[in-house]
């Protein structure tokens, strides 16, 4: 049996007899493969195979994606594919899987390349969302031990802190930096960095008329620290609309404007007529 051997057809049926575990996850092998998702990664990877007859590391890295979606969280977790090779065919140890995550750290930009080629064609076939927001999160992971990049947290833990972007109508993962556990959850150059790297996962629109346009917006769960995020975004996104004349009152660095404080009254003064009146 070749690494590529798998389910070739798959038929629902509600007997109940031939049940088997991780079919849905099966059927996200299926998917990768029909759009071109595993043989951009293996196209990205083919220098860092071991051996002609080896595992192929475009596989072994959706296998691992696989597994993150099955709820692991840790590259032993491959076990769980590896024990149904009638579903997922031939799936590397742990340690293979080590070995082409380590030879795949320098080839990020190709794997994100290979990511935006699928995200195409999927948005293609009828999976693009109607309004794209991106949202911007940022999640404290705890590590046990001491590894590499991982520091005090402000929560007073240790581990890691990574920003990630994710696509709010559909959840999709645009992209994520991994940081430091000291790293703050408003960094403006993580904000650019990670915008960048989103803005190259999401396919270009086919052209519509003006008004069935909408401008992609960005949402964080803090207030963005500064002005180079929002700028970015501006730059980046721009609205076919023609705007209105900039108003003549003033504006923060997000562009939003203030409120107009109105200057408070002073209280009249009575008169010592109307103070006897009162008295009396």
């Amino acid at each position: 049996m070749s690494s590529n051997d798998r389910v070739g057809k798959v038929e629902i049926a509600a007997d109940g007899d031939g049940l088997v575990s991780r079919a849905g996850t099966a059927l996200l092998a299926e998917l990768s493969d029909r759009l071109g998702l595993t043989k951009a990664l293996s196209e990205a990877l083919a220098d860092t195979r071991e051996r002609f007859g080896g595992h192929d590391p475009g596989h072994v890295v959706r296998d691992l994606a696989l597994t993150l979606c099955d709820g692991g969280d840790c590259v032993s977790d491959l076990g769980a594919l590896r024990e149904q090779p009638d579903l997922f065919g031939r799936v590397a140890s742990s340690a293979t899987a080590w070995r082409a995550i380590e030879r795949a750290r320098g080839r990020l930009d190709d794997l994100r390349r290979a990511r935006a080629k699928a995200r195409e064609r999927a948005w293609a076939a009828g999976a693009a969302p109607e309004e794209i927001v991106l949202d911007f999160d940022s999640h404290l992971i705890t590590a046990h031990s001491d590894k590499e990049g991982a520091t005090p947290t402000w929560k007073r833990g240790f581990g890691f802190h990574p920003l990630l972007c994710c696509l709010d109508e559909t959840g999709e993962a645009l992209a994520g930096v991994l940081r430091e556990g000291r790293a703050g959850s408003n960094t403006a150059a993580d904000h650019v960095e990670v915008l960048t790297l989103c803005l190259e996962q999401i396919p270009k629109a086919p052209p519509r008329p003006p008004d069935a346009r909408t401008p992609p917006g960005r949402r964080t769960s803090s207030p963005p620290p500064c002005q180079r995020p929002a700028s970015a975004s501006r730059s980046a996104f721009r609205s076919p609309r023609r705007s209105a004349p900039p108003s003549s009152r003033p504006r923060n660095p997000l562009g939003m404007r203030r409120p107009t404080r109105t200057a408070r009254r002073a209280p009249a003064r009575r008169s010592a007529s109307s103070r006897t009146r009162s008295s009396s």
